[in-house]
């Protein structure tokens, strides 16, 4: 119930999020925004954003997409959820059912757009369990110890400080909390990230691999990550390089 309250509270915040969806290539800015200066950049470009979802609602629910991914996450009812770079809603919604009544589910995104899209949505389907929150580009602003799941599906990659964004979520997962990721195994920059590539970008913030999975049925991998035994000193932070 405590996290339930928290993520009544985090309604709509300002900010900016990095999320789904891109077909361009954005080089790393020589700048960082203020909240990233004390992390490393990451060596390596980052897709620019130029759409709010990964793909057609209708061509992922009939690949059976969310349910696929919910089902390798073990997500149950009771639970509470962040879906990071929601969009529209496709998981959220979908995660919302599935946790039920008396679970949470907390959208974030980037677009202020899609997330009014998205409150209508979920006024009009009358889904009490869901909250909404305007992101940031190096801090989710997630309430501490809150969350069993936060999804990240298809957008990581479009991440722009992906070190001080995962060291700032750490906080944010529950004793056996865990992060989800779906991404695409193709280029950097290229609507995809390769796995071992994200595996290093966790690992060198103190998260470590629970499991991995190649699942083409859902044009991805799967991965999970949880809390190692502790964060890495911001200024210590090692990137992880490209070649």
């Amino acid at each position: 119930m405590r996290a339930a309250r928290r993520l009544a509270a985090a309604a709509v915040l300002t900010g900016a999020l990095a999320l789904a969806g891109c077909e361009q290539l954005m080089p790393v800015s020589p700048g960082q925004p203020e909240g990233a200066l004390e992390f490393p950049k990451p060596d390596r470009p980052v897709a620019k954003v130029v759409s709010t979802q990964f793909a057609n609602e209708d061509a992922r629910e009939e690949r059976n997409e969310a349910q696929v991914v919910m089902d390798l996450a073990d997500i149950r009812p009771g639970m509470t959820v962040a879906d990071i770079g929601a969009g529209e809603g496709y998981y959220t919604v979908r995660l919302a059912e599935r946790v039920g009544a008396d679970g949470r589910v907390l959208a974030q995104d980037i677009s202020r757009d899609a997330l009014e899209r998205l409150g209508r949505r979920v006024e009009k389907e009358r889904l009490e369990n869901i909250s909404i929150k305007l992101g940031e580009v190096a801090d989710p602003q997630l309430p501490a110890d809150s969350f069993d799941r936060i999804f990240m599906v298809h957008m990581y990659h479009e991440v722009t400080d992906p070190y001080a964004f995962l060291w700032r979520m750490w906080p944010a997962l529950n004793a056996e909390g865990q992060i989800i990721v779906v991404e695409s195994e193709t280029p950097v920059g290229r609507h995809g990230l390769p796995h071992t590539l994200l595996f290093c970008e966790f690992e060198a913030v103190g998260y470590v691999l629970v499991e991995y999975i190649e699942r083409p049925d859902i044009k991805g991998y799967f991965a999970r990550f949880a809390r190692g035994k502790a964060r890495t000193e911001a200024d210590a932070i090692q990137p992880c390089n490209m070649g």
